[in-house]
């Protein structure tokens, strides 16, 4: 189809290759034209590379969410230790009006989590 759109056109309009004295005429079957062991390689590269970054791409999310799983235990971790501090000191936990006393505070992800590291010294 390319090749017939090119021969109808003007011969004022740029170089036509059909008419081109200097492109010899191709003389094989265009049935057994293929990109050969370079486009072999390429097509094999263009696979390799992208089954990397999948991977990689995968190791990166896993990471994000076990990081969040981390933090949430943390937090959790932090409000039971201040809900035991609070219940021996003899403070009562008041619930807001409609509100309910065993629901938990909105987190705020911007905070900074406190991490503790047990030393044996």
């Amino acid at each position: 189809m390319f090749w017939s759109v090119i021969s109808r056109l003007p011969q004022g309009l740029g170089p036509n290759p059909i008419d081109d004295p200097l492109i010899p005429p191709f003389e094989g079957d265009p049935n057994t034209v293929t990109p050969g062991v370079a486009g072999f390689f390429a097509i094999f590269f263009v696979a390799v590379a992208s089954i990397f970054v999948i991977v990689d791409m995968a190791r990166r999310i896993r990471r994000v969410r076990y990081r969040g799983e981390v933090r949430e235990r943390l937090e959790a971790e932090r409000l039971a230790a201040e809900q035991g501090e609070s219940s021996e000191s003899g403070e009562h936990d008041v619930a807001p009006e409609g509100g309910d006393v065993d629901a938990a505070p909105a987190s705020d992800d911007s905070a900074p989590v406190e991490r503790r590291v047990d030393r044996e010294e």
